[in-house]
């Protein structure tokens, strides 16, 4: 079996949707199962849906008929027939939606997140399987939700591996073309989970796991696997392949073409990966399997916006050792904050985190009542996999460097 998934730009608009269609033709689709992504900015889009709820309960129906008005451009641009039951579909799942809102009672923001958030993909999914049986490509819409069980930890939740491998074998026929979300799945009380931004890739990964598949092909607007994101970097070099463990590394300093947690399982079982473009179906891409490094060797740079910097201090000049860095490692882990760099002295600890929870100010609080706080926010972090001397110099002109860090292989800088 082989597993496919397509993120929001392959699927933002009708004529996305068609182009999908022309891919599944020309590579074929016997024993495939989809993972499909929520369209276009949809994600974004229900977020502020979630936003407006907690904040401005105003506004929260115009947030959610922009949702509405671009999911129903795109069902008339696909069915020329009004009446088709593919309207009353979605305009169900709005529906259920709007009653959870209505009838919600949990302040905590994350869970309230999750059950509203994953109606994107619900949307996607219905939508394009409701297309591809109307153009005789028959297939078995699947609910991943009832497949990949978690935890509860709404907006990250953590795969129940047993649980899932068993909801996998008992419910999914391997034979068939089947189409499931991304991102999604359930606690054991049957409510939404979801498994991080970018997630689709790893809900691919989970499923080639407990299917054994032969492959995993992420369908992307680039050719491949380049060794810098072209929206910061103008020169860009495709990367032919890539082992498992260097895939690994760029995933975990930050590569946005890979979700730092689709290789683990993925490697596990060797199942290669292919990133492919869905706009050149026919072009090699870049494979990400079994081998050594990467080929062609180049430096790769990669890139984290909006960070922030923190440089802790003791406030009575004492060393900075094991309790104090395990007290403040409590606190980061506490909060949600997604470590990228760590630089210790004798007396300071210098920490690069990702805010993504919105829990900073919460944490401040806390740390300046025990260290010396300073801290920056809105700085860059900067990794070079396989620097040289000029893949350094290029990247430093103009900048202001906060913080460096180099090793054999990598070199990391915080700017400014």
């Amino acid at each position: 079996m082989k597993i496919f998934k397509f993120g929001g730009a392959s699927v933002k608009d009708a004529e996305g949707i068609q182009n999908l269609v022309k891919v599944l033709r020309y590579t074929g689709y016997d024993n495939t199962l989809l993972v499909i992504s929520a369209m276009g900015k949809t994600t974004n889009a229900m977020e502020a849906v979630v936003d407006a709820y907690f904040k401005d309960k105003s506004s929260l129906s115009t947030a959610m008929r922009e949702v509405i008005n671009y999911h129903n451009a795109i069902l008339s641009d696909l069915f020329s027939n009004d009446k088709h039951p593919i309207f009353q579909k979605v305009r169900s799942l709005f529906d259920e939606v709007k009653g959870f809102l209505a009838w919600n009672k949990s302040p905590n923001y994350n869970f309230v997140y999750d059950q509203v958030v994953c109606y994107g993909e619900l949307l996607s999914t219905t939508i394009l399987s409701e297309y591809l049986n109307e153009i005789g490509i028959k297939n078995e819409w699947v609910d991943v939700r009832n497949l990949i069980k978690t935890d509860t930890s709404y907006r990250d939740a953590q795969v129940n591996w047993e649980k899932t491998r068993q909801r996998v074998d008992a419910h999914l026929d391997p034979k068939r073309l089947n189409l499931t979300q991304g991102f999604l799945g359930s606690d054991d009380n049957n409510f939404s989970t979801t498994l991080g931004r970018e997630g689709s890739d790893y809900t691919a990964a989970i499923l080639a796991f407990c299917l054994n598949a032969d492959s995993v092909t992420i369908w992307k607007d680039v050719p491949g696997v380049l060794n810098a994101d072209p929206r910061y970097f103008k020169e860009t070099q495709l990367l032919n392949k890539i082992s498992y463990l260097e895939a690994i590394e760029l995933a975990f300093y930050g590569a946005s073409v890979i979700h730092p947690k689709t290789l683990q399982p993925l490697q596990n079982k060797e199942i290669p990966l292919h990133v492919k473009s869905f706009l050149h179906p026919a072009d090699a891409g870049t494979t990400v399997g079994k081998g050594i490094g990467i080929e062609p060797m180049v430096p790769c740079f990669i890139v984290k916006k909006n960070q922030v910097l923190m440089k802790l201090s003791s406030l009575d000049f004492s060393f900075i050792v094991e309790d104090s860095i395990s007290e403040l490692f409590k606190l980061l882990h506490d909060h949600k904050m997604k470590v990228d760099l760590i630089q210790n002295s004798a007396i300071s600890f210098s920490v690069c985190v990702d805010n993504k929870f919105g829990r900073l100010d919460e944490l401040l609080n806390l740390l300046k009542s025990r260290f010396k706080v300073v801290h920056q926010e809105g700085v860059s972090l900067y990794t070079i996999r396989h620097f040289t001397n000029e893949a350094v110099e290029s990247l430093i002109n103009g900048h202001d460097v906060l913080l460096e860090q180099r090793g054999k292989e990598t070199l990391q800088l915080v700017v400014k």
